[in-house]
């Protein structure tokens, strides 16, 4: 049985649709998502749930024009309202926030932004300069409107949610940041909005990136260079993908240090295009013994691209 959740416009009726929840003292988990909603942003909301068993679950539906650059793709980002609805409806949301432009920038752009730092100034941040100051900006304005107890993102947009968290913590944000693991497709691609942009071929070239995440994660047994040359050789076998960016960073997307010591814990990051279509995606990864102190040495990384030794998918749900 679903419930029709309420859906709320405008701030005044956020508010309302709150008040007796607030009273109450009962538990807000608040899910941020810009719509085009898909069954990743339902794993959010059932964490979200979980979180507050007996409390409220909101959803936000707002697609903010302050983190997208010059000739991005906002005005092509998909609008499915009535679609979200009725995801949430069947996930048991009870307030969607659908707000208009005005009704979170109310004097126009504002004129006071949060600063992301240095973290802002790598991977996403170097492709997109600007992007993480509207992200952090339109994120501090909902919390301050649904003043949620626990917020959930998920991992697909990590450097997102490291920067979330920091914000959080340096601006004493009374909200618990929750990190939930990407969902995929059957052939291991992250579940994005952004998916449906793809033709037929660029979909198949697509799930690529997530067999390079998983050489490099195999290669990692043998240390970093290995790694990154596992996930390139998968690269050099696609076509029409555009790589903007590979990299591998410690978990909190600083460098590596150098040696490596076994069992050190990093990240892998991907950023491609395929066609007008920019796509993201990120695993963990584990450093095992240098390959210089390995024997027998290291398998050759160089297969065919298309019947690749890792598995093909993660287990991410």
């Amino acid at each position: 049985m679903t419930t029709v959740p309420l859906l709320a416009r405008t701030r005044e009726e956020l508010s309302s649709a709150l008040s007796e929840a607030r009273s109450q003292g009962r538990t807000v988990a608040f899910v941020p998502t810009m719509g085009a909603l898909h069954e990743g942003h339902a794993s959010l909301v059932r964490i979200a749930r979980e979180r507050a068993t007996d409390g409220v679950v909101v959803v936000s539906v707002f697609v903010n024009p302050l983190q997208f650059g010059e000739g991005e793709d906002l005005d092509r980002y998909p609008r499915t309202l009535p679609e979200d609805l009725e995801l949430c409806a069947r996930e048991g949301v009870d307030v969607v926030f659908a707000p208009g432009v005005e009704d979170v920038y109310p004097g126009g752009e504002p004129e006071v932004t949060v600063a992301p730092g240095e973290l802002a100034t790598v991977l996403e941040g170097r492709t997109r300069p600007g992007h993480f100051a509207g992200v952090l900006t339109v994120v501090a304005k909902l919390f301050g409107l649904v003043r949620p107890d626990v917020a959930v993102f998920g991992q697909k947009d990590y450097q997102q949610l490291a920067l979330i968290r920091r914000m959080a913590l340096d601006l004493n944000m009374a909200v618990e940041i929750v990190g939930a693991e990407t969902c995929r497709e059957d052939d291991g691609l992250a579940m994005s909005s952004r998916n449906r942009y793809l033709d037929e071929e660029q979909r198949r070239e697509a799930a690529s990136l997530n067999l390079t995440l998983r050489a490099a994660q195999e290669g990692a047994t043998y240390g970093v260079d290995v790694a990154l040359d596992a996930a390139r050789a998968i690269q050099r076998g696609t076509n029409g993908v555009d790589l903007d960016y590979l990299e591998i960073t410690d978990p909190d997307l600083k460098p590596l240090p150098d040696p490596v010591p076994e069992g050190t814990e990093g990240r892998i990051l991907i950023a491609a295009w395929l066609g007008q279509t920019r796509l993201i995606d990120n695993l963990p990864i584990v450093f095992g013994t240098p390959p210089e102190a390995r024997t027998p040495a290291p398998p050759d990384r160089e297969a065919d691209p298309q019947n690749p030794t890792t598995p093909d998918r993660d287990g991410d749900s």
